[in-house]
């Protein structure tokens, strides 16, 4: 017998009744996060476990808006503690511990209260408690009020109902802990978007974050006009229904834009009501027209919201990011029919009514028809060629998983670095972890694409075969990556090709950023190291530090390319503790003027502008 089956003997004898172990609510969510709140992470990406906690108290408020109770939420969040109060029609008192604490225990269950809510499962609050350090919650109604609170799940005070002045509604207060979540920061950023969508959502409910306030007048239009990085061809398509709500409107931007929600929920990964909306939006638009037209070519540039309201919808987790349900509620009627026959009526009326949108919206479909047509020659030769060169050339060093194969915590760090030359590629290659980080090539510097047609991506080989890697030809459904990171050295050069790709990118693909999977790749600028220690610094400042920290005389060195640097230390850079910046777009980011300003034939302006700021660092400097 050998190690591994004595081992495998020992684990056998030893499975007896007192291995099976029964785990406390809190400790089973404290042990096991990730089937509640999905990643942990510190606080740096918006789908961070620090921002569920709040969502999950959040959507409780926001349900009982939508039941008709209580128009303004309250939020404050003081460095790392957080409260929520809502001026619903609060938690029943003699329930209040219940809800905090036991598993499964909630008021939605019952559709007559709460008909099309958000939570469902009575897990999420629960997850809340178990997860932070403090939690406590304050209920009052009709002038009695009740406060639990509780340590790491655990309850620490029960109080008795008490009288109280206060208006009606729930309070929450909560720590999120940091034996879970380490050295964490919620970040405004990541907060202020998920507000938006809130209000956009609830036309008439204001919500106060840290004295900011947020509201919207228009719904969905709102959110649109707040996304828009490219002017709209015709205004904003807004329909209503009950219980669903569409904006749609056409850009020259390439791909598809959407937005869609269930029951206030941004459910990011789509799922049944979004793959609904697609279908029947173009087939509606096709019939109008009475033209064969293509559905990917009514799409292209399409940027459009839906929002519904489904009785006890089915999400595919915990986090509600995509929608499994197939029917609006008990009535039976089908999603997808659903959409469809109010998109057939109200959208058909809408074109008939508008002629001006009508011919705008045939002007696009015309044109990405005859773009289409144009790249058909070269898109299969295209194809071919970039399959064979990924068969047979070290451009990309392909990783095990991709991001539509692998689950959890694999899904979210699969990724593919972008980067320059051989030596660059090589120190990564040696560096990685193949499983989960591919590494693609650059043959020097990629063309300049602004300005030119979708054409060139396959005439370009580099392109060509960029898009291929990412398996982004036809759409963002076939992504084999999450993080795409362009890693290029940090001197003029570097950064120039790193302005080319972003070129690319925001040309051709800029869903590809808008949703969040373009990163730049951080790497230190100076080792700093004595005999004892060593430090990698990033910034100026981290240098200075270090020097003072190493005193006397400690070797300094600069790294001025990646290929410059070993795979042995690559590997402190792109592993744990890899820094990486996410490339964002804001609504002020016009992307038709920015690019025309930083990459097209401007030159005079632009080399203007470089000295002027080039001057006024010169004097900070001094």
């Amino acid at each position: 017998m050998n190690e591994t089956e004595r081992e495998l003997q020992i684990l056998q004898d030893n499975y007896q009744e007192e291995n099976i172990v029964t785990l406390e609510w809190q400790e089973h969510i404290r042990r096991r996060p990730g089937m509640y709140i999905g990643k942990l992470g510190d606080g740096s990406s918006y789908d961070d476990g620090i921002y569920v906690l709040l969502k999950e108290v959040l959507d409780n408020s926001i349900d009982e808006y939508m039941m008709g109770f209580g128009k303004t939420i309250e939020i404050n969040i003081d460095n790392h503690f957080v409260s929520v109060r809502d001026y619903g029609r609060g938690v029943p008192l003699g329930k209040v511990k219940d809800v905090c604490s036991k598993m499964n225990t909630g008021a939605k269950y019952d559709s007559k209260a709460f008909k099309k809510s958000v939570g469902l499962n009575g897990v999420g609050i629960k997850a809340v408690n178990a997860l932070s350090s403090d939690f406590y919650m304050v209920s009052t109604r009709e002038g009695l009020s009740k406060t639990v609170e509780f340590r790491q799940g655990i309850e620490v005070s029960d109080g008795e109902t008490v009288a109280s002045a206060s208006p009606n509604g729930t309070m929450v207060g909560f720590t999120p802990d940091a034996e879970i979540f380490g050295e964490y920061h919620y970040r405004d950023e990541h907060i202020e978007p998920l507000l938006k969508n809130y209000v956009f959502l609830n036309i008439g409910l204001t919500i106060l974050f840290n004295g900011k306030k947020f509201t919207s007048k228009n719904g969905l239009e709102d959110l649109l006009n707040e996304n828009l990085t490219s002017e709209e061809l015709y205004p904003i398509i807004h329909l209503f229904g009950e219980d669903i709500e569409v904006a749609i409107t056409h850009t020259n931007q390439y791909g598809e834009e959407y937005y869609s929600f269930v029951n206030g929920q941004h459910t990011t990964q789509g799922g049944t009501h979004l793959t609904a909306f697609r279908e029947a939006t173009a087939r509606v638009i096709k019939e109008f027209y009475n033209r064969n037209f293509e559905y990917s070519d009514i799409r292209n540039g399409m940027v459009a919201a839906i929002s519904i309201k489904v009785e006890e919808p089915v999400f595919e987790s915990q986090t509600k990011t995509k929608l499994g349900s197939k029917e609006m509620g008990p009535n039976g009627i089908s999603v997808n029919k659903y959409i469809n026959d109010f998109l057939k009526k109200e959208l058909d009326n809408y074109l008939h009514k508008n002629p001006d949108t009508v011919e705008a919206l045939q002007k696009k479909i015309l044109d990405s028809e005859k773009e289409r047509k144009a790249i058909a020659g070269v898109t299969k030769l295209a194809r071919e060629r970039a399959k064979k060169a990924n068969l047979h050339n070290k451009k990309l060093r392909d990783c095990r998983f991709h991001y539509n194969d692998a689950k959890g915590d694999d899904r979210e760090k699969s990724s593919i670095f972008i980067t320059e030359g051989d030596s660059a590629s090589g120190s990564i290659t040696k560096s990685r972890d193949p499983n989960l980080q591919a590494v693609f090539s650059l043959r020097g510097k990629p063309l300049n694409s602004f300005g030119l047609t979708k054409k060139i991506v396959y005439e370009n080989e580099e392109f060509n075969l960029l898009q291929a890697a990412l398996n982004i030809e036809e759409n963002m459904d076939g992504l084999r990556y999450n993080k795409v990171i362009i890693a290029t050295d940090a001197d003029t050069d570097g950064m120039h090709i790193r302005l080319l790709l972003l070129t690319f990118f925001l040309q051709f693909f800029p869903d590809l950023i808008k949703k969040g999977h373009v990163y730049i790749l951080q790497t230190p600028l100076f080792r700093v190291r004595n005999k004892k220690k060593t430090f990698y610094c990033y910034t100026e400042e981290e240098r200075l530090s270090a020097i003072e920290e190493l005193s006397p005389n400690p070797e300094i060195t600069r790294f001025k390319g990646l290929g410059e640097i070993s795979p042995d230390e690559f590997r402190n850079f792109i592993g744990e503790d890899i820094r990486l910046d996410r490339v964002t777009m804001r609504k002020e980011d016009l992307l038709k003027e920015l690019l025309e300003f930083y990459m097209g034939k401007n030159t005079p302006e632009r080399q203007t502008f470089i000295i002027d700021n080039l001057v006024v660092e010169d004097e900070e400097v001094a």
